[in-house]
């Protein structure tokens, strides 16, 4: 078993499985876990009834739980995809962060925590060799389902550290733009753009609700001022420069 030392405690959760194929991680993904505090947030996670699981989880004051072995396939991301991979429990290692999330207030996620995940995907992306690209949020890989961990994560912090992948956004300005039920090569041109980043999106001209809710994800990560649905001219040029970084 891979244990890290930064782990303060181990609770290991009963809802695990091989990953496919022995497959090696090559991802990071970081969840907030939507509930009151991290304690009934691991019972949660170790209720074989929630068939919910994760790797680690940090809480409000930067303890962390290891839960899972990193070997080993753990259930936090649900129905997702990223590059055309449907299974991204067995590639990734799951990193749950307590806060309650938007429903309950969505407060800022205290310094301490931060420092924790800032020190354990640091850990993590070593191990394994995660490149930058591969360091996501949940909501990137499950757009129409997720938003977690949300605007208020400070996805630039992470990046100082040499963690995940980040360019300094375009300022919000107004400018042209393309939003729902528009439709066109514009349209397909972006869809291009965001397919080619990572995300799991249709190429059919059309503006639908899973083209806004990537560009949702997208905003929450990398442009996290304005979260909005709507392909502006932040937005797009805000992904151009990722996609050249």
């Amino acid at each position: 078993m891979i244990r890290s030392g930064l782990a303060s405690r181990f609770v290991l959760s009963p809802n695990v499985g091989p990953r496919r194929n022995d497959q090696r991680p090559d991802m990071l993904l970081l969840h907030y876990t939507g509930m009151d505090d991290a304690e009934r947030a691991c019972e949660w996670l170790c209720d074989p009834k929630s068939k919910v699981s994760c790797h680690y989880l940090i809480d409000e004051l930067g303890a962390i739980t290891q839960m899972v072995d990193e070997g080993l396939r753990a259930w936090h991301a649900g129905t997702s995809s990223w590059k055309g991979d449907d299974d991204i429990n067995s590639c990734a290692v799951g990193i749950e962060i307590q806060n309650p999330g938007h429903t309950a207030g969505y407060p800022d996620f205290p310094w301490a925590q931060m420092m924790a995940v800032v020190a354990l995907c640091r850990e993590v992306v070593a191990r394994h060799d995660i490149q930058g690209s591969r360091v996501l949020a949940h909501s990137d890989v499950a757009p129409l389902r997720k938003i977690d961990p949300g605007e208020k994560f400070d996805w630039a912090l992470l990046h100082a550290q040499g963690i995940g992948h980040w360019v300094q956004p375009e300022p919000v300005a107004g400018g042209p733009f393309l939003q729902l039920g528009d439709t066109g090569k514009s349209v397909e041109a972006l869809q291009v753009l965001f397919k080619k980043y990572g995300y799991s999106i249709e190429i059919n001209g059309t503006y639908d609700a899973l083209m806004q809710a990537v560009v949702r994800a997208f905003q929450r990560h990398f442009r996290p001022a304005l979260v909005d649905g709507v392909a502006d001219t932040s937005t797009v040029a805000t992904l151009h420069r990722l996609l050249t970084a």
